[in-house]
């Protein structure tokens, strides 16, 4: 990386000089030291400077998007009569171009790559949750066969994890989400848990072991407070697996297209829908 490379060599032109003027072995090494680091730390902060032109653009797109695709939500809901698989039509072609904008985004921060050892594993971070929206699956499996000690995307947030999880699941992969489970889930205290508590409880029910996700969801109601914990721990402890459900999760858990969502409704017109003055 760039900036370590930099660093490296301020820190020994620093060395240098003080060798050739015979300055202590202590002096020589604490000055090469701060050096060093104050050297990575002012390129690091340029750095990041310059990349948040490009990270501020890319997250303007998407919440502009998302303001646009919410109006035309609220618009639908108010006009009753409207045609509900048209908007459904028209909000998904809205998210895919906004993720499609997203990827193409990105490519603003290729420049920033090698000077910085987490700019790589943030770019595969973002593509891999913007391929995975657009149900491009062999490019998120293409990504995530990368991951490994400092790279490929990064397993920070939960939902990062739980679409991991989610390929392992359709790949077949079992004890995959299972390991990446328990490995992850103690890094989310409380309700940040939720989606991934959510995610493991139903791949242990789709997967014939619906034992495993009562015990599971037993820990998960006590840890979260989730009130769709509870209700999903009661029908499997009294056998009622086809009840079993996480539509009580909302976007979050739709986002991992594993369930399809309900189609949004319209708001009832009250009354007899005659004009009550009469006109």
């Amino acid at each position: 990386m760039y900036s370590l490379l930099i660093s490296a060599l301020v820190s020994a032109a620093i060395g240098g000089a003080l060798i050739a003027s015979r300055a202590s072995t202590g002096a020589i090494v604490t000055l090469s030291v701060i050096g060093f680091f104050a050297t990575f730390f002012l390129v690091g902060f340029l750095v990041r400077r310059k990349m948040s032109k490009a990270q501020d653009a890319l997250q303007e797109s998407m919440q502009a998007a998302q303001r646009r695709m919410q109006r035309k939500v609220q618009q639908f809901q108010s006009k009753p009569g409207g045609n509900v698989k048209q908007i459904q039509r028209q909000l998904d072609m809205d998210q895919k171009a906004m993720f499609r904008e997203g990827l193409e985004l990105t490519k603003g921060l290729e420049p920033f790559r090698n000077w910085s050892l987490l700019t790589g594993r943030q770019i595969a971070t973002m593509r891999t949750q913007f391929h995975y929206q657009l149900k491009e699956y062999d490019q998120v499996d293409e990504i995530l066969a990368t991951c490994g000690f400092l790279r490929g995307p990064m397993m920070m947030d939960p939902m990062a994890v739980a679409m991991r999880m989610a390929r392992c699941y359709k790949n077949d992969d079992l004890e995959g989400a299972k390991k990446l489970f328990k490995r992850r889930i103690k890094w989310f205290r409380g309700s940040r848990g939720t989606l991934l508590y959510g995610l493991m409880s139903w791949i242990y029910v789709k997967a014939g072991e619906p034992d495993e996700a009562r015990r599971l969801l037993l820990k998960a109601k006590d840890v979260t407070g989730v009130e769709t914990f509870k209700r999903n721990w009661e029908h499997l402890s009294n056998d009622r697996v086809k009840s079993f459900s996480n539509a009580g999760l909302g976007d979050e858990w739709y986002s991992l297209h594993l369930e399809t969502p309900p189609m949004p409704k319209q708001q009832r017109m009250r009354g007899n829908g005659r004009n009550m003055r009469g006109f």
